[in-house]
């Protein structure tokens, strides 16, 4: 009989979720999935983590990580990760990585948020009144993560340096989405370096590996995962 494996709630659209699968994928570990319907959350997940949102994972010991960030550190400090794994942690323990993360998570999301769904935000306001409020976020994005981004990539080609780090597949999935919602805009930007970085990731068999569609309102073993 084959051991227990960690369970995954996930949703395949998720940057959060994004970041999990692929930190899971790249320690080797075998894991279940379960891609969740926003409308209709499993009743085991929200017993587990009643926060309600994605990522969960469910270890088989029953603990349950329910931060993005620690299931990609449980992954990849796991004693089953090989020391190629355990690298890619431990390359972005840097404070400078450390920092574009808190960026990212931060006021980064806030102002992505804003851009791509300013029908949910029609509350808030801004000290520019007649500032179109999806240009002012947009505008603020780019000045919160991606300028510094763009500095830190004009040296190396990944965040973790001549190799990726856990802070590139921390951050990536928030950067491909920011970018998604106008492409031509974004490519219009001066940041060929974030540009070409993002073109790598998104042609990059592990973002191919982690998108894979799974069926809904199940659990199944997570292809290639293992």
């Amino acid at each position: 009989m084959e051991p227990p494996r960690p369970l995954l709630y996930t949703y395949r659209r998720c940057p959060y979720a994004m970041r999990a699968r692929m930190a899971l994928l790249v320690a080797g570990i075998t894991f279940d999935a379960h891609e969740i319907v926003l409308r209709d959350k499993p009743a085991a997940m929200l017993a587990a983590s009643p926060k309600g949102t994605v990522p969960v994972l469910v270890l088989p010991s029953g603990q349950v990580l329910e931060q993005s960030w620690d299931i990609v550190q449980w992954a990849l400090t796991h004693e089953s990760a090989g020391a190629e794994a355990q690298a890619w942690w431990s390359r972005a323990q840097t404070p400078e990585n450390l920092e574009l993360l808190h960026r990212n998570d931060g006021d980064f999301k806030h102002h992505l948020d804003r851009y791509k769904y300013p029908e949910r935000f029609t509350q808030d306001t801004t000290d520019t009144a007649t500032t179109d409020r999806r240009t002012f976020h947009r505008e603020q994005a780019v000045a919160v993560l991606l300028q510094e981004l763009e500095r830190r990539l004009a040296k190396h080609d990944f965040l973790g340096g001549a190799q990726p780090c856990a802070a590139d597949i921390g951050i990536f999935p928030f950067v491909r989405q920011f970018a998604a919602v106008d492409p031509a805009w974004f490519s219009a930007l001066p940041l060929a370096h974030v540009q070409a970085w993002l073109t790598h990731w998104l042609q990059s068999p592990l973002f191919e590996a982690c998108m894979q569609k799974l069926p809904s309102h199940a659990a199944v073993r997570f292809p290639g995962s293992g």
